[in-house]
């Protein structure tokens, strides 16, 4: 595909398409000043532009986009930056008041950057597989996590050495599996403030428990999905490491600012 720039930056107009005519132009979320042409190249360097095919367009997402070429929805990177910039602030104000940020990214490409980013902050994460009654049953949770410190601490001290070898694999194995499912949530001692989701449409099963124990969710999302129950949604390319990394770091980094405006 073609490299599209925003026709709505004057210095990167190469792309035929025009604003889309359903574009949210007095969004309030665009009260800030235009995005630069720093910020819009920003994004374009990592793909952040990029929707999915016209066939997988979500209709809530159409006012978000700038328009469509060669079959591929194209994002409107103003509205993203927006977005994003909301988001921040609300990150941002998370930190500052100590509240509790859950990262949830279990697809591949955002995994890996949502852990190092978590543990960078000091908050929860999960990557391997979103585990139901997370947020609807965590009193329930809170036994698994607590069964997993008490093995982890026994072992620490060779504690379990006073069982049989069999006995002890078993222990083993009991461990690594609560450490997959439970290990980034250790230090989530009650139901956490907010969540922030990479791909909300693929992490349905935390969404829909963050929407019944309303909890607020920062949310990346492409054009395959339903914005509408994302409280700070940001619309931009969930599919490619390089977009996820940008945007899991720029929330982090906010929520590390918030951090250390309490300190201040």
């Amino acid at each position: 595909m073609t490299e599209i720039k925003n026709k709505s930056t004057s210095s990167h107009v190469s792309s035929p398409l025009g604003r889309n005519e359903n574009s949210d132009s007095h969004s309030p979320l665009a009260s800030r000043n235009k995005p630069t042409d720093t910020e819009i190249d920003a994004l374009f360097a990592v793909g952040a532009h990029y929707g999915y095919s016209r066939s997988r367009r979500h209709p809530s997402y159409v006012p978000l986009l700038l328009g469509n070429k060669n079959g591929v929805d194209v994002i409107d990177l103003e509205q993203t930056i927006a977005r994003l910039n909301t988001a921040k602030d609300f990150a941002a104000e998370l930190g500052k008041a100590g509240k509790q940020l859950l990262f949830v990214g279990t697809k591949p490409v955002a995994a890996l950057a949502m852990k190092e980013a978590a543990q960078a902050v000091g908050m929860p994460y999960v990557t391997n597989r979103w585990i139901g009654g997370t947020l609807t049953n965590f009193p329930e949770i809170k036994k698994r996590v607590a069964r997993l410190v008490m093995l982890r601490s026994k072992r620490e001290k060779g504690e379990l050495g006073q069982y049989t070898k069999k006995e002890r694999l078993m222990f083993d194995r009991e461990i690594e599996r609560l450490e997959k499912n439970f290990g980034g949530i250790v230090s989530m001692s009650d139901k956490p403030a907010a969540l922030f989701v990479i791909d909300f449409r693929n992490e349905k099963t935390a969404v829909g428990e963050a929407k019944e124990m309303r909890v607020p969710i920062i949310g990346l999302g492409s054009s395959d999905s339903d914005i509408k129950n994302i409280a700070y949604p940001i619309p931009a390319n969930d599919a490619v490491q390089k977009s996820v990394a940008f945007f899991v770091q720029e929330i982090a980094q906010a929520y590390k600012d918030g951090m250390k405006a309490k300190v201040n």
